[in-house]
Protein backbone atom coordinates (compact mmCIF):
# COMPACT_ATOMS: atom_id res chain seq x y z
CA UNK A 1 0.00 0.00 0.00
CA UNK A 2 1.86 3.43 -1.29
CA UNK A 3 2.22 5.96 1.83
CA UNK A 4 -0.45 8.66 2.80
CA UNK A 5 1.45 10.58 5.18
CA UNK A 6 4.36 12.27 4.13
CA UNK A 7 7.85 11.43 6.04
CA UNK A 8 7.58 14.58 7.87
CA UNK A 9 4.07 14.00 9.02
CA UNK A 10 4.51 10.71 10.27
CA UNK A 11 7.73 12.05 12.15
CA UNK A 12 5.54 14.86 13.99
CA UNK A 13 2.36 12.18 14.51
CA UNK A 14 4.64 9.70 16.07
CA UNK A 15 6.76 11.92 18.41
CA UNK A 16 3.38 13.56 19.18
CA UNK A 17 1.45 10.23 19.99
CA UNK A 18 4.22 9.09 22.50
CA UNK A 19 3.43 12.38 25.26
CA UNK A 20 -0.01 12.57 24.30
CA UNK A 21 -0.70 8.72 25.76
CA UNK A 22 0.56 9.39 29.05
CA UNK A 23 -1.04 12.79 29.36
CA UNK A 24 -4.69 11.98 28.60
CA UNK A 25 -4.81 14.81 26.13
CA UNK A 26 -3.98 15.27 22.35
CA UNK A 27 -0.81 16.38 21.51
CA UNK A 28 -1.18 20.03 19.84
CA UNK A 29 1.36 19.64 17.60
CA UNK A 30 0.02 16.63 16.53
CA UNK A 31 -3.28 18.64 16.00
CA UNK A 32 -1.87 21.26 13.88
CA UNK A 33 0.37 18.46 11.92
CA UNK A 34 -3.44 16.98 10.88
CA UNK A 35 -5.24 20.22 9.93
CA UNK A 36 -2.02 20.94 7.71
CA UNK A 37 -1.68 17.78 6.23
CA UNK A 38 -4.03 17.96 3.61
CA UNK A 39 -5.66 15.09 4.57
CA UNK A 40 -9.01 16.20 6.13
CA UNK A 41 -10.60 16.97 2.84
CA UNK A 42 -10.37 13.50 1.82
CA UNK A 43 -14.25 12.79 2.33
CA UNK A 44 -15.05 16.02 0.60
CA UNK A 45 -16.11 16.80 -3.00
CA UNK A 46 -13.41 18.99 -5.13
CA UNK A 47 -15.82 21.85 -5.72
CA UNK A 48 -15.52 22.32 -2.41
CA UNK A 49 -11.61 21.99 -2.24
CA UNK A 50 -11.55 18.44 -0.81
CA UNK A 51 -10.08 15.34 -3.07
CA UNK A 52 -13.44 13.72 -3.30
CA UNK A 53 -12.58 10.24 -1.85
CA UNK A 54 -15.04 7.31 -1.54
CA UNK A 55 -14.99 5.23 1.65
CA UNK A 56 -12.40 3.23 0.57
CA UNK A 57 -9.76 6.05 0.59
CA UNK A 58 -11.34 7.14 4.04
CA UNK A 59 -10.28 3.72 5.17
CA UNK A 60 -6.77 4.14 4.06
CA UNK A 61 -6.24 7.48 5.27
CA UNK A 62 -7.74 6.81 8.86
CA UNK A 63 -5.31 3.05 8.71
CA UNK A 64 -2.62 5.40 8.28
CA UNK A 65 -2.84 7.86 10.99
CA UNK A 66 -3.52 4.39 13.11
CA UNK A 67 -0.53 3.34 12.88
CA UNK A 68 0.97 5.54 13.97
CA UNK A 69 -1.19 7.66 16.19
CA UNK A 70 -4.44 5.45 17.06
CA UNK A 71 -6.11 8.67 18.97
CA UNK A 72 -5.55 11.00 16.09
CA UNK A 73 -6.94 8.71 13.85
CA UNK A 74 -10.03 8.03 16.10
CA UNK A 75 -10.55 12.15 15.34
CA UNK A 76 -9.98 12.23 11.98
CA UNK A 77 -12.43 9.21 11.61
CA UNK A 78 -15.45 11.40 13.26
CA UNK A 79 -14.07 14.38 10.62
CA UNK A 80 -14.68 12.47 8.22
CA UNK A 81 -17.73 11.17 9.29
CA UNK A 82 -19.68 14.69 10.06
CA UNK A 83 -18.25 15.81 6.36
CA UNK A 84 -19.76 12.54 5.05
CA UNK A 85 -23.12 13.40 6.25
CA UNK A 86 -23.09 16.87 5.13
CA UNK A 87 -22.56 16.13 1.95
CA UNK A 88 -25.01 13.23 1.91
CA UNK A 89 -27.67 15.36 4.27
CA UNK A 90 -26.67 19.06 3.96
CA UNK A 91 -28.29 21.76 1.46
CA UNK A 92 -26.52 23.78 -0.64
CA UNK A 93 -26.36 26.68 2.03
CA UNK A 94 -24.81 24.22 4.49
CA UNK A 95 -22.48 22.46 2.23
CA UNK A 96 -21.13 25.70 1.30
CA UNK A 97 -20.67 27.45 4.39
CA UNK A 98 -18.82 24.10 5.95
CA UNK A 99 -17.55 21.52 3.75
CA UNK A 100 -14.83 24.43 2.35
CA UNK A 101 -13.65 24.65 6.40
CA UNK A 102 -13.76 21.02 6.66
CA UNK A 103 -11.76 20.32 3.63
CA UNK A 104 -8.57 22.47 4.07
CA UNK A 105 -8.51 21.59 8.08
CA UNK A 106 -9.48 25.27 8.87
CA UNK A 107 -12.07 23.72 11.12
CA UNK A 108 -12.35 19.97 12.69
CA UNK A 109 -15.80 18.02 13.10
CA UNK A 110 -17.14 15.81 16.17
CA UNK A 111 -19.91 13.90 16.46
CA UNK A 112 -21.82 13.82 19.46
CA UNK A 113 -24.50 11.17 20.13
CA UNK A 114 -23.78 9.64 23.17
CA UNK A 115 -25.24 10.06 26.57
CA UNK A 116 -25.49 8.23 29.86
CA UNK A 117 -28.68 6.10 30.10
CA UNK A 118 -29.37 5.95 26.19
CA UNK A 119 -27.97 2.81 25.46
CA UNK A 120 -25.65 1.52 22.81
CA UNK A 121 -28.61 2.30 20.15
CA UNK A 122 -29.23 5.65 21.22
CA UNK A 123 -32.68 5.01 21.73
CA UNK A 124 -33.40 6.72 25.31
CA UNK A 125 -32.42 10.48 24.85
CA UNK A 126 -32.57 12.62 27.61
CA UNK A 127 -30.85 15.29 25.78
CA UNK A 128 -33.65 17.53 24.06
CA UNK A 129 -34.15 20.20 21.29
CA UNK A 130 -37.12 22.56 21.68
CA UNK A 131 -38.61 24.73 18.71
CA UNK A 132 -38.72 28.30 19.64
CA UNK A 133 -40.91 31.37 18.15
CA UNK A 134 -38.48 32.49 15.59
CA UNK A 135 -38.38 29.37 13.99
CA UNK A 136 -35.03 28.45 16.69
CA UNK A 137 -34.23 25.81 18.24
CA UNK A 138 -33.05 25.25 22.16
CA UNK A 139 -30.68 22.22 22.97
CA UNK A 140 -30.27 21.39 26.38
CA UNK A 141 -28.49 17.94 27.79
CA UNK A 142 -25.37 16.37 28.01
CA UNK A 143 -23.91 13.78 25.62
CA UNK A 144 -20.80 11.80 27.16
CA UNK A 145 -17.77 9.73 25.28
CA UNK A 146 -17.44 12.47 22.64
CA UNK A 147 -14.34 12.24 20.82
CA UNK A 148 -12.66 15.63 20.09
CA UNK A 149 -14.39 17.34 22.73
CA UNK A 150 -13.00 20.94 23.35
CA UNK A 151 -10.78 20.65 20.14
CA UNK A 152 -13.19 20.33 17.48
CA UNK A 153 -14.61 23.65 15.68
CA UNK A 154 -18.47 22.50 15.54
CA UNK A 155 -20.31 19.46 16.54
CA UNK A 156 -22.47 17.10 14.78
CA UNK A 157 -25.38 16.52 18.18
CA UNK A 158 -28.32 13.91 18.61
CA UNK A 159 -30.84 15.45 20.08
CA UNK A 160 -34.48 13.96 20.76
CA UNK A 161 -37.02 16.74 19.12
CA UNK A 162 -40.59 14.54 19.46
CA UNK A 163 -42.03 11.61 20.81
CA UNK A 164 -40.19 8.39 20.38
CA UNK A 165 -42.64 6.66 18.30
CA UNK A 166 -43.12 3.43 17.61
CA UNK A 167 -41.36 2.17 14.78
CA UNK A 168 -38.12 0.19 15.05
CA UNK A 169 -35.00 0.88 14.17
CA UNK A 170 -31.66 -1.12 14.56
CA UNK A 171 -30.02 2.32 15.88
CA UNK A 172 -31.24 5.94 16.60
CA UNK A 173 -35.17 6.44 17.32
CA UNK A 174 -38.08 8.02 15.94
CA UNK A 175 -38.51 12.02 16.73
CA UNK A 176 -34.52 12.33 17.04
CA UNK A 177 -32.90 15.24 15.08
CA UNK A 178 -29.25 16.38 14.17
CA UNK A 179 -27.94 19.97 14.47
CA UNK A 180 -24.60 21.32 13.59
CA UNK A 181 -23.21 23.66 16.67
CA UNK A 182 -20.13 25.18 16.65
CA UNK A 183 -17.34 25.71 18.84
CA UNK A 184 -18.05 28.75 21.20
CA UNK A 185 -22.03 29.10 21.01
CA UNK A 186 -23.23 30.48 24.04
CA UNK A 187 -24.57 26.95 26.13
CA UNK A 188 -22.22 24.82 24.62
CA UNK A 189 -19.32 23.44 27.10
CA UNK A 190 -16.68 20.44 26.65
CA UNK A 191 -14.99 19.11 29.54
CA UNK A 192 -12.56 16.57 29.35
CA UNK A 193 -13.10 15.02 32.38
CA UNK A 194 -12.71 11.17 31.07
CA UNK A 195 -9.82 9.63 31.92
CA UNK A 196 -9.71 6.49 29.39
CA UNK A 197 -7.67 3.62 29.60
CA UNK A 198 -6.96 3.41 25.97
CA UNK A 199 -7.20 6.26 22.85
CA UNK A 200 -5.84 8.88 25.62
CA UNK A 201 -5.23 11.56 22.98
CA UNK A 202 -8.23 11.29 21.65
CA UNK A 203 -9.84 14.31 23.73
CA UNK A 204 -12.87 11.70 24.28
CA UNK A 205 -15.02 13.94 27.01
CA UNK A 206 -18.02 15.41 28.35
CA UNK A 207 -20.43 17.81 26.15
CA UNK A 208 -22.74 19.80 27.67
CA UNK A 209 -25.69 21.57 25.98
CA UNK A 210 -27.17 24.38 28.77
CA UNK A 211 -29.86 26.86 27.00
CA UNK A 212 -27.98 26.32 23.94
CA UNK A 213 -30.07 28.72 21.02
CA UNK A 214 -29.21 27.58 17.68
CA UNK A 215 -30.83 28.46 13.72
CA UNK A 216 -33.09 25.84 12.08
CA UNK A 217 -30.38 26.37 8.98
CA UNK A 218 -28.51 24.32 11.48
CA UNK A 219 -30.32 21.81 11.46
CA UNK A 220 -28.75 18.66 9.54
CA UNK A 221 -31.29 16.46 7.36
CA UNK A 222 -35.37 16.34 8.09
CA UNK A 223 -36.57 16.91 11.27
CA UNK A 224 -37.24 13.81 13.77
CA UNK A 225 -35.50 11.67 10.89
CA UNK A 226 -31.98 11.45 12.71
CA UNK A 227 -32.69 7.62 12.31
CA UNK A 228 -32.60 7.38 8.62
CA UNK A 229 -29.39 9.72 8.27
CA UNK A 230 -27.80 7.18 10.96
CA UNK A 231 -28.80 3.95 8.94
CA UNK A 232 -26.86 5.78 6.20
CA UNK A 233 -23.83 5.49 8.19
CA UNK A 234 -22.56 2.36 8.23
CA UNK A 235 -23.52 1.62 4.30
CA UNK A 236 -21.35 4.38 3.50
CA UNK A 237 -18.43 1.66 3.75
CA UNK A 238 -16.25 3.83 6.43
CA UNK A 239 -15.37 1.40 8.85
CA UNK A 240 -13.85 1.91 12.37
CA UNK A 241 -11.89 -1.70 11.61
CA UNK A 242 -9.48 0.50 9.83
CA UNK A 243 -8.56 1.90 13.13
CA UNK A 244 -7.77 -1.54 14.29
CA UNK A 245 -6.10 -2.26 11.35
CA UNK A 246 -3.70 0.57 11.59
CA UNK A 247 -3.22 -0.51 15.29
CA UNK A 248 -2.66 -3.80 14.23
CA UNK A 249 0.11 -2.98 11.65
CA UNK A 250 1.64 -1.02 14.39
CA UNK A 251 1.84 -4.21 16.70
CA UNK A 252 3.21 -6.33 14.14
CA UNK A 253 6.12 -4.01 13.11
CA UNK A 254 7.47 -3.90 16.45
CA UNK A 255 6.81 -7.58 16.50
CA UNK A 256 9.10 -7.75 13.29
CA UNK A 257 11.54 -4.88 14.95
CA UNK A 258 12.22 -6.79 17.77
CA UNK A 259 12.93 -10.25 16.34
CA UNK A 260 15.28 -8.48 14.23
CA UNK A 261 17.35 -6.78 17.07
CA UNK A 262 17.19 -9.88 18.78
CA UNK A 263 18.61 -12.00 15.97
CA UNK A 264 15.25 -14.08 16.43
CA UNK A 265 14.50 -13.99 12.63
CA UNK A 266 16.73 -16.81 12.01
CA UNK A 267 14.83 -19.06 13.69
CA UNK A 268 11.73 -21.00 11.56
CA UNK A 269 9.44 -20.60 14.54
CA UNK A 270 9.55 -17.11 14.75
CA UNK A 271 9.56 -16.44 11.31
CA UNK A 272 6.06 -18.40 11.29
CA UNK A 273 4.37 -16.98 14.37
CA UNK A 274 5.64 -13.41 12.98
CA UNK A 275 3.59 -14.40 9.07
CA UNK A 276 0.56 -16.28 10.67
CA UNK A 277 0.32 -12.40 12.43
CA UNK A 278 0.85 -11.07 8.96
CA UNK A 279 -1.81 -12.99 7.93
CA UNK A 280 -4.45 -12.33 10.10
CA UNK A 281 -3.82 -8.71 9.52
CA UNK A 282 -3.99 -8.93 5.96
CA UNK A 283 -7.52 -10.96 6.44
CA UNK A 284 -8.55 -7.88 8.68
CA UNK A 285 -7.40 -4.85 6.16
CA UNK A 286 -9.08 -7.00 3.29
CA UNK A 287 -12.33 -7.23 5.21
CA UNK A 288 -12.16 -3.09 5.79
CA UNK A 289 -11.30 -2.97 2.47
CA UNK A 290 -14.21 -4.92 1.06
CA UNK A 291 -16.56 -3.00 3.02
CA UNK A 292 -14.99 0.18 1.66
CA UNK A 293 -15.61 -0.83 -1.80
CA UNK A 294 -19.64 -1.33 -1.28
CA UNK A 295 -19.15 -3.89 -3.72
CA UNK A 296 -21.01 -6.29 -1.85
CA UNK A 297 -25.14 -7.44 -1.95
CA UNK A 298 -25.29 -6.16 1.60
CA UNK A 299 -22.68 -3.10 2.21
CA UNK A 300 -23.70 -2.29 5.17
CA UNK A 301 -23.14 -6.07 6.66
CA UNK A 302 -20.22 -6.20 5.10
CA UNK A 303 -19.02 -2.50 7.38
CA UNK A 304 -20.95 -4.34 10.61
CA UNK A 305 -18.83 -7.24 10.22
CA UNK A 306 -15.55 -5.92 9.06
CA UNK A 307 -15.73 -3.49 12.36
CA UNK A 308 -16.25 -6.78 14.19
CA UNK A 309 -13.33 -8.77 12.67
CA UNK A 310 -10.97 -6.32 12.91
CA UNK A 311 -11.45 -5.18 15.96
CA UNK A 312 -10.99 -8.68 17.97
CA UNK A 313 -8.18 -9.46 14.84
CA UNK A 314 -6.33 -5.86 16.79
CA UNK A 315 -6.83 -6.95 20.19
CA UNK A 316 -5.56 -10.85 19.64
CA UNK A 317 -2.77 -9.77 17.71
CA UNK A 318 -1.45 -7.25 20.32
CA UNK A 319 -2.02 -9.60 22.75
CA UNK A 320 0.54 -12.40 20.40
CA UNK A 321 3.04 -9.12 19.90
CA UNK A 322 3.48 -8.40 23.43
CA UNK A 323 4.07 -12.24 24.49
CA UNK A 324 6.43 -11.97 21.81
CA UNK A 325 8.17 -9.26 23.22
CA UNK A 326 8.21 -10.65 26.86
CA UNK A 327 9.73 -8.59 29.35
CA UNK A 328 10.41 -5.51 27.00
CA UNK A 329 6.91 -5.24 26.54
CA UNK A 330 6.05 -5.76 30.13
CA UNK A 331 7.73 -2.43 31.23
CA UNK A 332 5.58 0.79 31.97
CA UNK A 333 5.31 3.18 29.03
CA UNK A 334 6.00 -0.01 26.27
CA UNK A 335 4.36 0.60 22.89
CA UNK A 336 2.82 -2.62 23.26
CA UNK A 337 0.47 -1.96 25.98
CA UNK A 338 -0.68 1.50 24.65
CA UNK A 339 -1.50 -0.12 21.15
CA UNK A 340 -3.48 -2.84 23.28
CA UNK A 341 -5.34 -0.55 25.36
CA UNK A 342 -5.61 1.52 22.29
CA UNK A 343 -7.06 -2.17 20.38
CA UNK A 344 -9.95 -3.11 23.41
CA UNK A 345 -10.97 0.93 23.12
CA UNK A 346 -12.69 0.12 19.24
CA UNK A 347 -15.13 -2.42 20.90
CA UNK A 348 -16.40 0.30 22.99
CA UNK A 349 -16.70 2.54 19.81
CA UNK A 350 -20.04 3.28 18.15
CA UNK A 351 -21.77 1.43 17.07
CA UNK A 352 -20.31 -0.95 19.78
CA UNK A 353 -19.42 -4.77 18.91
CA UNK A 354 -22.38 -5.87 21.08
CA UNK A 355 -24.93 -3.97 19.00
CA UNK A 356 -22.72 -5.09 15.77
CA UNK A 357 -23.55 -8.28 16.83
CA UNK A 358 -27.27 -7.38 17.45
CA UNK A 359 -27.30 -5.52 13.79
CA UNK A 360 -26.42 -8.20 11.98
CA UNK A 361 -28.47 -11.26 13.86
CA UNK A 362 -31.72 -8.63 13.58
CA UNK A 363 -31.37 -9.54 9.79
CA UNK A 364 -31.83 -13.18 9.73
CA UNK A 365 -34.30 -13.06 12.66
CA UNK A 366 -36.01 -10.18 10.45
Amino acid sequence: MRPLLTAELHARLSESAARSAPAGVPGREALAALRAGGLLGTAVAPRYGGAGGDAAAVNQVVEEIAAVDPSLAIIAFQHFAVSARIAEWGTQEQQRRWLPLLADGTWLAASAWSETGAGAAKRNLASSGERLADGGWRLDGAKTFTTGAGVADVYLVLVQTGPPGGTAHGYGSDGQTFFLVEAGTEGLVADLGLDLAGMRGSATGLLSLGNCVVADADRLGPEGGAASVIAGVRESGASLGAVSVGIARAAFDLAVRHARQQGLLELPTVRHRLVDLATRLEAARALVALAGARSTAQPGMTTLHSKLHASVAAEEICLDVARMLGSAGYREGAPIGRLLADARGIAFMGPTNDLCRDLVAAAWTG
